[in-house]
């Protein structure tokens, strides 16, 4: 695949770029200026403005795949003003670049949905689906609750919780979808997604990550 990533130099996707590289996909990200040491190798960098689609558009073709992975850090409740200045204006623009581009599949980094709390960056994201199914594009939104891994491991004491709610039928059904996640799991779902790109939108929740796959496909 020729992939192009926003986001790049982020805690997964600074991961997922050498294993899209090792795996021989052609791969160039959007990094601002200033930032260029911070990719990782395994793509071209391409300097710009993750905001402003007129900052990199032209900078899209040739990749038939475009990842967008952008994100407030460590989201928070506090920051929901930054989940609009940042989350939903960059997937503004990512929409209208990879639409002009005639990009044939759009992943993009969602959240799961529904949850009882965050709910700006529920709402955030929600809107970013909604931008992407009206731009007709084929896309996968992938929806993780929280992605465990180094630097992100504070939920793991819950993990025996989360467990247990599972096998409670009244809990179950939101136990899986706001389940934890690891890297691994993150980083194997995104790659097989991309490698298998689907006609129309097709939705990985946390089940999916967990198997790396949508069942069937």
């Amino acid at each position: 695949m020729n992939v192009f990533v926003t986001g790049g130099t982020g805690y997964i996707g600074s991961r997922l770029i050498p294993e899209l590289s090792r795996r021989g996909h052609q791969v160039r990200a959007l990094v601002r200026g200033g930032s260029e040491t911070r990719l990782p190798p395994g793509a071209e960098g391409l300097t710009g403005d993750a905001l402003r689609e007129d900052s990199f558009a032209n900078a899209v073709r040739p990749a038939d795949t475009f990842v967008h992975l952008i994100g407030v850090p460590h989201p928070s409740p506090a920051k929901a003003a930054q989940f609009r200045e940042v989350d939903l204006l960059s997937i503004r623009a990512a929409v209208k670049a990879a639409a002009n581009a005639d990009i044939q599949h759009f992943v993009y980094l969602s959240v799961a949905q529904p949850a009882p709390v965050m709910k700006v960056f529920q709402e955030v994201r929600h809107q970013g689906e909604e931008l992407i199914r009206n731009s007709k594009m084929n896309a996968t939104f992938v929806r993780p609750w929280y992605v465990l891994g180094p630097g992100h491991r504070w939920p793991i004491p819950l993990v025996p919780a989360y467990w247990l709610a599972e096998r409670v039928p009244q809990f179950r059904e939101s136990a899986r979808r706001l389940g934890f996640v690891t890297i691994t799991q993150m980083i194997n779902a995104l790659v097989w997604t991309i490698e298998n790109p689907p006609h129309g939108i097709r939705v990985l929740g946390v089940p999916e990550i967990r198997r790396g796959r949508v069942d069937g496909s």
